[in-house]
């Protein structure tokens, strides 16, 4: 079971308990107040927790953020007085850097009811990042967008529903090379390219988008259609297949240099723990993946038999590295993103590079999921991304911002719109809670979509870790 999973299963038992106690109270209210009591609370109740208490946060909001950063990562000195953030006099800050500000916020008490948003200001990038309702501890900034402004004095920080207190401390990351470059972008399922590095790679001068498996899992939307379960579950994986082929075109990247390996969603645990194994789809009645991998315009190791093994995924892998030999690959960041397909692709091509002729410059990381903390990244479309949920200070982390112009932002909005699995309408429950949000918490949906990563996704920045 997965660290997430063991999160959830808390989380739902502790939620269990908490109910047993409250419809225990509602029946002595019945009892000793009035039969009707009991209706009208449990309602306010039900309103309460879907306004406040809904979101699945894994972690206290009163916990710090424990990060560590590479030793002799630069430390340009600031302060923060009245508001106004400044570099100590002849502090000169490296151009493209990525900026990461550590501080206390403290929310107040109407900021336990609404998101606490901290406000940056005084430059050309005026920004909001957001972070957990409750909040008290230390949480870190991303000013990279905001070096002008405070190299000349200029930049202005402001808490809403929160105050900033402490000293803080900033640190500057040289940022890698990633103009001129040749890049790939390791996507487990369609979308996840997008979703992670859409600016990244629509700037490449030769980007690869190499997508694991088909995703054909999870159709009942299909369904309604009059499919039953495995004709519903190929569509969507013909879909989704098409689409990694087909929208990275709207970036610019040649159909030849988007593949689609057609593996089985959550099965590749399952062949990387027997690597000659054959491992069908859960819900496809298939088990062979060269009906996926039609619209690739070559033959790769793994078309032979169609097999969907891990020693086919590797060679799959090893023969795509040698035929791009990317200078910087993208792929699921280890510890971070817990999702097992995730995880399993991030394995997968470190174990493809293993004595591989050909090695790249960097390695950039990127996190679509959280253990801790679905909401992540807080706050509205096209707002700044904060640095995420970390409780691990053993583990060294080296942050990239990559900021994105709102004519990017917009491009990467349509191309997550074409994408077939982030189209269908959310279910009814979640878009009455997001109303309610709305009308009691003020917090509004993104206005590109009404899938949840429109509004996680279209940001201001794209958050990279170097690995």
């Amino acid at each position: 079971m997965s660290r997430k999973q063991q999160l959830l299963k808390r989380h739902r038992r502790h939620k269990r308990v908490g109910l047993l106690i409250a419809l225990v109270v509602l029946v002595l209210l019945g009892v000793l107040v009035a039969w009707w009591l009991p209706l009208v609370l449990a309602v306010l109740g039900w309103i309460a927790h879907e306004a406040w208490f809904a979101d699945h946060l894994f972690y206290s909001p009163r916990d710090d953020y424990q990060y560590s950063f590479p030793p002799f990562t630069q430390q340009p000195k600031v302060h923060l007085n009245a508001g106004r953030l400044r570099l100590d006099e002849g502090v000169i800050l490296d151009d493209g850097a990525t900026l990461v500000l550590a501080l206390q916020v403290k929310s107040s008490w109407l900021g336990r009811f609404i998101d606490p948003v901290v406000e940056l200001s005084g430059g050309d990038s005026p920004d909001r990042q957001t972070f957990e309702r409750g909040v008290n501890g230390l949480r870190y900034l991303n000013l990279s967008e905001q070096g002008p402004a405070l190299s000349r004095g200029e930049l202005h920080l402001r808490g809403r529903f929160c105050r900033l207190l402490g000293e803080p401390t900033l640190w500057s990351f040289t940022a890698p090379p990633l103009q001129q470059r040749r890049v790939m972008v390791i996507a487990p399922h369609a979308d996840d390219a997008e979703l992670a590095a859409y600016g990244l790679y629509s700037r490449a001068d030769e980007a690869w988008i190499v997508t694991l498996t088909a995703g054909e899992i999870e159709a009942e939307h299909y369904q309604k259609m009059g499919l039953d379960r495995a004709e519903a579950a190929r569509l969507k994986g013909r879909l989704r297949a098409w689409d990694s082929i087909a929208v990275p075109r709207w970036a610019g990247v040649p159909q030849d240099r988007c593949v689609q390996l057609g593996y089985f969603c959550l099965q590749l645990a399952a062949m990387q723990a027997a690597p000659g194994q054959p491992q069908g789809s859960r819900e496809a009645d298939l088990s062979d993946t060269r009906p996926l991998r039609q619209l690739n315009a070559f033959i790769l190791p793994g078309d032979a038999d169609g097999a969907p093994t891990w020693n086919n995924l590797l060679a799959d892998l090893r023969a795509l590295l040698l035929m791009a030999r990317p200078d910087v690959i993208v792929l699921p960041h280890p510890t971070l993103d817990p999702h097992p397909d995730h995880l399993c692709a991030h394995h997968a091509v470190l174990q493809a590079l293993e004595g591989l002729e050909w090695q790249p410059e960097t390695l950039l990381g990127y996190a679509n999921h959280l253990h801790d903390n679905d909401r992540w990244p807080m706050g509205d479309t096209g707002t700044g991304i904060a640095l995420p949920p970390c409780f691990d200070p053993g583990g060294s982390m080296q942050p990239v911002s990559l900021p994105l112009a709102l004519a990017e932002q917009r491009d990467k909005a349509m191309a997550l719109g074409m994408m077939h699995d982030l189209q269908p309408p959310a279910p009814f429950k979640r878009r009455l809670r997001r109303g309610i949000q709305r009308l009691l918490a003020g917090r509004k949906g993104s206005v590109y979509g009404e899938n949840e990563f429109f509004r996680k996704a279209v940001r201001r920045h794209e958050l990279f870790w170097r690995l």
